[in-house]
């Protein structure tokens, strides 16, 4: 392991214990933890959340592809959050998958494929509505959701992995949080999260130009793409990488809302929309859910 996994590791536990500190599940919500999707039940688990005022009935979904530099996090981080989206009306799927550098690119990408099927095998036990299937993730997490909705919207670049997606599927929309679109190695990065050294940890080969390459979401955007709600703010160190984005989008026709949250007074930081306790998180949840559910009428 890189010393650069090691800090993000590091680091960002001590972040998130502090964040976390105290929190519990809210009164009104019903929680089902730690379900198996996969063959390793340490890391290819799930919860599910749903609010407690809408038993038996069948509610849009919301999976949540958490973040952590591709060699960080796991659903347990991600609870508090996920809950808050579920408190909008949504059935919201919170899961762990496989990190770099124990497990290479494409792991992640296909545990979130996994994820995804086993929403529609599971519709009926937890009531999930199907024709409303969407997707929130952040950092990383938005890098690996973006690449999958590419996957799912672009046949050429769907070929260059082993697994299919559920037939016929792609998210209904996308939310992403300060998130990566395009990766870059720079020579002389020396930053304790240099670029270089996690996709040394995350590639195979270390981060050859054809692996690069596959990482690169602005170059597979289509037209096809799902809708996009993407943030930034200040205090980000992706919020360079969000124009990008935006001007891929407005090129392929794909509908989307870009918020840039916080001001020089008020920076904000790297994902503090997973601060529950934090009123511009509340805001950031809130305008996504809304966001979403303008695609459930």
């Amino acid at each position: 392991m890189s010393e650069a996994s090691d800090f993000v590791r590091r680091v960002f536990k001590e972040g998130d214990d502090v964040r976390d500190a105290g929190l519990t599940t809210p009164d009104d919500i019903t929680r089902f933890d730690d379900i198996a999707y996969g063959e390793d039940p340490a890391q290819q688990s799930l919860d599910v959340y749903r609010p407690k005022d809408a038993e038996g009935e069948k509610l849009p979904v919301i999976v949540s592809v958490h973040g952590g530099g591709w060699v960080y996090g796991d659903k347990e981080r991600y609870q508090y959050y996920c809950m808050q989206l579920a408190q909008h009306g949504f059935a919201v799927v919170n899961f762990t998958y496989r990190l770099a550098p124990e497990n290479k690119f494409p792991a992640a990408l296909e545990d979130t494929n996994a994820v995804f099927h086993w929403v529609f095998d599971h519709a009926d036990e937890y009531d999930f509505d199907t024709d409303h299937v969407f997707a929130v993730g952040d950092s990383a997490g938005a890098h690996n959701l973006s690449l999958y909705s590419c996957i799912c919207t672009n046949p050429e670049y769907a070929a260059n992995y082993d697994f299919a997606v559920p037939e016929g599927f792609a998210p209904t929309a996308i939310a992403l949080n300060s998130g990566a679109y395009t990766i870059a190695i720079v020579a002389d990065d020396d930053s304790p999260m240099a670029t270089g050294k996690l996709m040394g940890d995350l590639l195979p080969n270390g981060g050859t130009d054809d692996e690069l390459k596959l990482l690169q979401v602005v170059d597979y955007v289509t037209p096809d793409f799902p809708p996009t709600f993407f943030m930034t703010c200040p205090g980000d160190f992706l919020k360079d990488d969000a124009p990008n984005l935006a001007t891929t989008l407005l090129a392929n026709n794909v509908n989307f809302v870009f918020r840039f949250y916080g001001s020089p007074n008020k920076p904000l930081a790297h994902v503090f929309h997973c601060d529950v306790r934090s009123e511009d998180a509340v805001i950031c949840n809130d305008e996504e859910c809304a966001y979403f559910k303008e695609f459930c009428e």
